[in-house]
């Protein structure tokens, strides 16, 4: 199985082989109920078979409806969460937000702090779990609400937009992806790992400069930042070719269908990084 630049995929278990417990071929080599050691599934030894329908091989189907209900939590609390804050802000005798209480500031950073907990644990359990997923969903929801919610009273119809454009952007990459218009080939797949992991490390490097010397580039509205913002734009569409590849291979290959969360988690992380890049770009227009 190819690599991917989405962390989920990156550490799915490979297949085991003759004389070693993960071998170096990619993918898993066997069709779904083989005995492992052959390249099986993981999770069923010599001899075992898959049984029950909790056992059946994904299909697209199963990423769909789980990534749809991880889209849907994520939604449910995302509005729910900005409508709340928007009455949370405060507010000085223009109209011009002032600050915002500790409730909303709460939210704000126990959103981010247990979405990235919860998807480290997923990604470094690997193991698909739903319950695990839809909570990286509702926390994330929580996180980009109340992110929305001040932004929205910042600049009116903005997370509307980045909504919008979301889901354009996924759209158009699943027909790409879906029409063959861009293969998903080794290289293109090193070069968008390069690329996400280059973009790390210069928002890591701002990030820095900023909190310890005021210095803020990428994230100051100017033209650079623009120019930046575009970019990851970018690179976050590219990586959905690879996270639909990835789900693709899982299907093609017999994974049992609990991987689909595994999948739609996946597809997930990308969606949310893709939406705070949008929210960022569309205020920086908006000044």
């Amino acid at each position: 199985m190819r690599s991917s630049s989405n962390p989920a995929f990156r550490n799915l278990p490979r297949g085991q082989a003759a004389g070693g417990q993960y071998g170096p071929n990619v993918g898993f080599n066997q069709p779904y109920g083989m005995p492992q050691g052959q390249g099986g599934v993981p999770g069923y030894g010599p001899g075992q078979m898959s049984t029950g329908a909790a056992d059946r091989p994904m299909t697209v189907d199963d990423v769909v409806i789980k990534t749809g209900l991880s889209l849907g939590v994520a939604l449910v609390f995302g509005v729910l969460t900005a409508i709340w804050a928007q009455t949370q802000l405060v507010v000085d005798s223009l109209g011009r937000v002032a600050g915002m209480n500790g409730a909303l500031l709460g939210a704000l950073i126990g959103g981010m702090i247990v979405g990235l907990v919860i998807s480290l644990v997923i990604i470094f359990r690997r193991k698909p779990s739903g319950p695990l997923t839809l909570a990286y969903s509702a926390a994330e929801g929580i996180f980009l609400g109340a992110l929305s919610g001040l932004f929205e009273l910042l600049y009116p119809g903005i997370a509307l937009q980045a909504l919008i454009g979301t889901a354009g952007v996924f759209i158009a990459m699943l027909v790409v992806y879906k029409t063959g218009a861009v293969k998903v080939t080794p290289k293109l797949t090193k070069w968008i790992i390069g690329a996400v992991a280059g973009a790390a490390i210069l928002m890591l490097v701002n990030l820095l400069t900023a909190v310890f010397f005021g210095y803020n580039p990428l994230r100051d509205g100017s033209p650079i930042a623009i120019i930046f913002s575009l970019v990851v734009i970018g690179i976050a569409a590219f990586s959905f070719l690879l996270d639909f590849d990835q789900a693709d291979r899982m299907i093609r290959e017999g994974m049992p269908s609990k991987w689909a969360w595994y999948a739609a988690f996946g597809l997930m992380t990308t969606m949310v990084w893709l939406y705070l890049e949008i929210l960022r770009l569309l205020s920086y227009l908006r000044e």
